[in-house]
């Protein structure tokens, strides 16, 4: 018989995550969490980081983590020199930092343009850069890049959002092929609209929510924990021979379209 416990465990593995204090970035750091993982969280804000470590400390659970802000170039840098100061090495690279303004687009400033590809795109493409080396020393390593449905299809999300998170399937797709040598598999997430603080404003508008319920097979709104799972197991051993692959976490929508 198999040994399932070994296929199934992130025993032993280091995990940083990016937005990772509320979420879909907190989901994915408690269920590395519960899997054995030690995890690094990164947000904007240093009370919420803190507030949360203690929280997981208190638990017990190994989790450290820093404020930063992934869109600024000089604090992704930051990010790295700490993950190498403390770790050294790192197994498992959560690019899940995001943030979308919703307009038509003729409406677009042009730095809200440069905020929205600093914050979704550059920032995964250069964090990968930099932990290339942290990833590459560790025995087995594994991307997960949190993109969005809206990569997949138009979902009235903005035409810049859906532009990052499509670029953000493709930079999967590239660094799968690039770094496989290296024994580092890289995947993504196309998640559909969670219950997350991102989405509560959208989901408040209860003739939208109608709409968007009318396009989801399984007729509700996802939950975190359910994009965490998937997350998990695409850093497990379980998913091994798994890479350049984008899965949609979405009730069944991209079957439908909008």
């Amino acid at each position: 018989m198999a040994n399932t416990s070994q296929r199934w465990t992130l025993q032993g593995k280091r995990a940083l995550i990016t937005g990772g204090t509320k979420g879909i970035g907190k989901a994915i750091a408690d269920e590395l969490l519960a899997f054995g993982a030690e995890v690094c969280i990164i947000a904007r804000k240093e009370a919420e980081v803190q507030t949360l470590l203690q929280e997981w400390q208190q638990q017990g659970l190994p989790a450290i983590g820093m404020a930063a802000d992934v869109s600024k170039p000089e604090q992704r840098q930051q990010i790295a020199d700490f993950i190498s100061q403390k770790w050294g090495s790192l197994d498992i690279l959560i690019n899940n930092a995001g943030t979308n303004i919703r307009k038509k687009t003729p409406d677009y400033s042009q730095s809200e343009y440069q905020q929205l590809m600093d914050t979704n795109i550059t920032s995964a493409f250069h964090l990968c850069q930099l932990c290339y080396p942290l990833l590459k020393a560790a025995t087995q390593a594994d991307i997960v890049n949190i993109s969005s449905v809206s990569g997949l299809t138009h979902v009235r999300s903005g035409s810049i959002y859906g532009m990052t998170k499509a670029a953000l399937i493709q930079l999967t797709r590239n660094l799968a092929s690039e770094w496989a040598a290296d024994h580092i598999r890289v995947n993504s997430i196309a998640p559909w609209y969670i219950e997350t603080p991102l989405a509560k404003p959208v989901l408040e508008n209860k003739a939208y929510l109608q709409e968007i319920l009318q396009r989801t097979p399984m007729q509700r709104i996802g939950k975190p924990e359910e994009v965490a799972a998937a997350t998990a197991f695409l850093c497990m051993p379980a998913s091994g021979y798994i890479t350049g692959q984008c899965i949609a976490v979405d009730g069944g929508f991209t079957t439908y379209g909008f």
